[in-house]
C-alpha cells in the first residue's frame, strides 16, 4: 500500500490590477493538485469587474468573466461543491478592470 502526502496550501495576491496575474505555479509534476477555494475581493472604493482564468499553456478558459464585485465586497470563485482538477503545467489567473483593486486568496490541496 503506498501512502501519500495531503498537503493543504494557499496562495495570496495583493492589489491585482488591469494585467493577467498568476496566482502561483501551484502545480508540480508527479503531483495531484485540487483547487478547493478562491476568494477575489475588492479593495476598491468602486465596483470593479474581475476575470479568473485557467490555462494549459496552449489554451486559456474562463472560469468567471468580467464579473462585478461591489466596493467592500468579494466574489468565491470557487468554493462549497465546487471544486478544479489542476493538471501539470495549469496557470490560474485574476485580471481586473481596474488597477491595483483585487485581493485574492486561492487554497489548494496536494497529494504528492
Amino acid at each position: 500500500r503506498i501512502i501519500m502526502a495531503n498537503t493543504f496550501k494557499n496562495r495570496t495576491l495583493r492589489a491585482v490590477g488591469t494585467g493577467a496575474t498568476d496566482v502561483g505555479a501551484v502545480v508540480a509534476s508527479s503531483t495531484q493538485t485540487t483547487l478547493i477555494g478562491m476568494t477575489v475581493s475588492n479593495i476598491t472604493s468602486a465596483v470593479i469587474s474581475v476575470t479568473v482564468t485557467l490555462g494549459d499553456g496552449t489554451n486559456t478558459t474562463n472560469i468567471v468573466k468580467t464579473a462585478p464585485i461591489p466596493t467592500g465586497g468579494s466574489l468565491v470563485v470557487v468554493g462549497g461543491d465546487q471544486k478544479i482538477v489542476l493538471m501539470t503545467g495549469d496557470k490560474v489567473t485574476v485580471t481586473s478592470n481596474t488597477a491595483s483593486s483585487a485581493d485574492v486568496v486561492m487554497s489548494f490541496l496536494e497529494i504528492t
